[in-house]
Parts: structure tokens; sequence; C-alpha cells
């Protein structure tokens, strides 16, 4: 068994985090079964021509020959470089554990089915969510007496002790592989899905109305409109593997997490992607080029488009 596991890079606790996930499942599976990026690409003295577009490759690359991935999310700004990431195995057939210690749920509506996470495509996707919400118990009395700062920090890390070690049982309990978006895909494919953003001040139909103006036959997402939230999102991420491209809106301070994830499932289907950002905003890393968005959402995309008219000129190619 091969195992990646993805996670947010960006700061050293979540770094710390993902590296104790590591540990645990290569004591289980061995240390040479488990991809673990950053520390596995190099990435703090990794030295490449394009630094980012290096590390894309680098990651794709075990993306491509995986038996499993665990994915950690958490909060509800969900890290598009993750969910671009768990798209890809879930379209390959790759089964998904998915650890979250969020103590809220969320849903589309105040009255709607409560959902795992704040886009239903990831609770749609996912083998199995792994979900531990609470606190360990409090620490009995010692002398002399702890702070209560520790004692707090300690319920933490307890629960993430609980967390990590259910996590891993799952993967060790759900090996098999799991093929059931790229196995439905109809062999006569449409020709565009069109993925709004919610940050989009013109409104999230703008994008598909303008592709409709050019000429297309577009497909839309079903998932916030539907009655059940989960099956609206897998009927998306089938109608991404059946498209020929998916023009996917990534405004917003990440892009979005559906988007992310549809944009992995077009990665891994053979989907032409474009993304469309018309006020990109860049991150900056030592030795590596600035990208426009998180590398594993820049580099899946074929183009980076930011008028109507470059959307008009790509759907002409």
């Amino acid at each position: 068994m091969t195992v990646y596991v993805a996670h947010r890079l960006f700061a050293a606790h979540d770094r710390a985090l993902a590296a104790d996930l590591a540990d645990r499942l290569s004591a289980k599976i061995g240390p040479d079964r488990v991809f673990l990026p950053f520390c596995d690409t190099d990435e703090e003295n990794l030295v490449a021509e394009v630094k980012g577009r290096r590390l894309f490759e680098l990651d794709r690359a075990r993306l491509g020959r995986l038996d499993a991935m665990v994915a950690i999310l958490h909060g509800p700004s969900l890290d598009d470089g993750v969910c671009m990431e768990i798209g890809y195995a879930a379209a390959s057939g790759v089964p998904v554990i998915v650890l979250t210690t969020d103590f809220q749920t969320y849903s589309l509506s105040e009255a709607g089915p409560r959902l795992e996470f704040p886009d239903p495509l990831l609770q749609a996707v996912a083998t199995r969510v792994v979900r531990v919400t609470k606190l360990g118990p409090p620490n009995p009395p010692s002398s002399p007496p702890r702070s209560r700062f520790s004692d707090f920090r300690a319920r933490n890390m307890a629960q993430t002790h609980t967390a990590l070690d259910a996590t891993v049982d799952a993967l060790i309990d759900n090996p098999a592989r799991t093929p059931r978006l790229l196995s439905s895909r109809p062999a006569v494919r449409a020709p565009l899905y069109v993925e709004a953003s919610p940050y989009e001040a013109r409104g999230q139909g703008h994008l598909a109305r303008t592709c409709v103006d050019a000429g297309q036959a577009v497909a839309v997402p079903q998932r916030f409109t539907s009655a059940d939230p989960v099956a609206g999102a897998l009927a998306d991420a089938s109608a991404v593997c059946s498209a020929t491209r998916l023009l996917a809106d990534v405004s917003g301070p990440e892009t979005p997490p559906g988007t992310a994830l549809l944009i992995g499932v077009a990665v891994a289907s053979g989907v032409r992607v474009a993304a469309f950002q018309p006020r990109p905003t860049f991150t900056h890393a030592h030795g590596r080029e600035p990208n426009w968005r998180n590398l594993m959402i820049q580099y899946a995309a074929e183009t980076h488009l930011d008028t109507d008219d470059a959307v008009q000129s790509w759907l002409a190619t």
C-alpha cells in the first residue's frame, strides 16, 4: 500500500500535524510507503528553474501511483491544494480518508441537511470521514497545580492523538480502491462544464452566460440546488469527468474548495482546464516564482483567463 498524505503546507503547525500522521502510518505500513509533500519533495531546499511547476510535477507523479490518500481538512476555509489532490485521487479510484477535528457541521440552508464540510463535494467523494470534535478529558489535579492553559493544550493534544489514531485505523480497514467516478463516465462527452465562484461580484451565472452567448452547450453545478446535496455533488463530479473542458472561476481568498476538487477530477480525467480569475493575488516563497493561485491549481490549469474576451478566445481554440 502506498499512501499520500495531503495537508496544508503553509504553517509549521500544519506540517507538524501531517508529519505526526505520516509517522504513525509508517509504523504500520513502512516509511517507504508513505509520501508526505514538502518533506519528501524537500520543498524548502529544492532548486529548480521553475520551482512551483517542478513541485506540481513531483506531487502529480505521486498522485498517479497511489493506493490510498489521507487528507487533513479543518475549519470552514479548506486548503485548495488539498481539495485538488482529493479530486484527483477520487477520480482515479483511489480511496480517500478525510480527517477533521472541526466541531462544526454545515448546511446550504438554515434547515437543510447537515454536511461534514461547506461544500458537499468533499463528503461525496470521501471514502470515509474521520471526525473527532471533542477535546480530550480534563486532566486530574496535580501538585503543583498546572496552569489552565497547559491543561487546555493537553486536552487539545489528546483530541489530536485520538483523531490521528482513528485515521490510521480507518485507512488500514478500508484499503480497497473505489472507482466510482471514472467508471461511470459516458462514452460521449458533454462540451463544457462551468464552475462559478461564490466570491464573484457579478453573480454566479455570469460566466455561464458568457459561454452560452459564445454558442456553447454548458453544464453547471447541481449540488447547491439539489434536495440531496451529496447526490448533486456526485452528479457534478461525473459531469466534469464527461466534459471536454472545465472552466473554473478560482476567485476568492483561496480557490473555493469544490472548484479545486473538480479541477483535480478534470486533470485525472484528461479534461482541459481553464482558470478564470479577473483579479489575481500573488503568493511569494523563497526560491519560487510568484504564484497567482495555489500551485496545484495554477499548474493544473492549461491557461489563466481574466476577461470575458479571453474566455471566448479560449473557447474558440
